[in-house]
């Protein structure tokens, strides 16, 4: 097992994991709004979905989605930089990724307001690369935190968040 106090913040990621987060959203943004308000090529569920349902499904994604990224910032940064003891309070009694997952909710909110299905292609491959960035951070910390961290993520799921708690 190596000594998680030798790992900075950095050694913790995927590889290019700042670069994959910049540049996902960049490139569904534009893709979304382009599709979405100008050139209209997957845009035909909007006439059969009304515009107020999908303004209040907006509305809610976005809410529960900056919920949860509030809350996993609190929870992970409390100490301003990468603890030596596993996380396992807060939010992250419910779910092991509420940040991903709350980034995450944001496409799928901006989806709901213009559904593209261009951009729900953009957003599958968003959601494949997040999902093998977590896998990564996972392998790094269970080489840090061993069965303590085996035992939490049995307990505790990736990315659907658990709504009771034993």
């Amino acid at each position: 097992m190596m000594s998680n106090k030798k790992l900075n913040k950095a050694d913790r990621e995927a590889p290019h994991s700042h670069l994959i987060q910049i540049l996902s959203p960049v490139v569904f943004v534009i893709v979304w709004l382009l599709d979405s308000f100008v050139l209209q090529l997957s845009t035909i569920l909007n006439s059969f979905v009304p515009l107020t349902l999908r303004i209040i499904l907006f509305a809610a994604f976005l809410s529960l989605a900056l919920a949860l990224i509030f809350l996993s910032h609190n929870t992970i940064f409390k100490d301003h930089g990468p603890s030596n003891e596993l996380i396992t309070d807060g939010i992250l009694r419910r779910v092991r990724n509420p940040m991903y997952l709350g980034i995450q909710l944001i496409y799928i909110a901006c989806i709901c307001l213009s559904i593209s299905l261009i951009s729900v292609g953009i957003f599958v491959v968003v959601a494949v690369l997040y999902n093998w960035m977590v896998n990564y951070e996972e392998k790094i910390l269970e080489q840090l935190f061993g069965e303590e961290f085996l035992e939490y993520r049995k307990s505790v799921p990736k990315w659907i968040p658990k709504l009771i708690i034993k």
